[in-house]
């Protein structure tokens, strides 16, 4: 299992809209071939930062959703919205 954490800065007008998009398009990230869990997180200090959390069965599930026209459509509009590049880490468990 791999989980996928980006950490996303918003500029701070953005962040209603991007919150709007997130819950517009969550339910057809879960229906990704190999997702298991999607969440979204946000700073407890500072509310222009979100976290996206995920799990996938293997590297080649998480590849697939992210080399997907869905996907680069999605980051497209969300790349649009921060106030600083996003950092992303596949990690898997030890």
């Amino acid at each position: 299992m791999i989980v996928r954490i980006v950490q996303m800065n918003f500029r701070s007008d953005e962040v209603e809209q991007f919150v709007t998009l997130f819950q517009e398009r969550k339910e057809t990230i879960k229906k990704f071939k190999g997702c298991i869990h999607l969440e979204l997180l946000q700073d407890c200090d500072n509310p222009t930062i979100f976290f996206t959390y995920s799990h996938w069965k293997s590297v080649e599930d998480l590849d697939k959703y992210r080399f997907s026209e869905f996907f680069k459509e999605t980051w497209t509009l969300t790349k649009a919205l921060f106030a600083e590049k996003a950092r992303a880490q596949s990690l898997k468990s030890i």
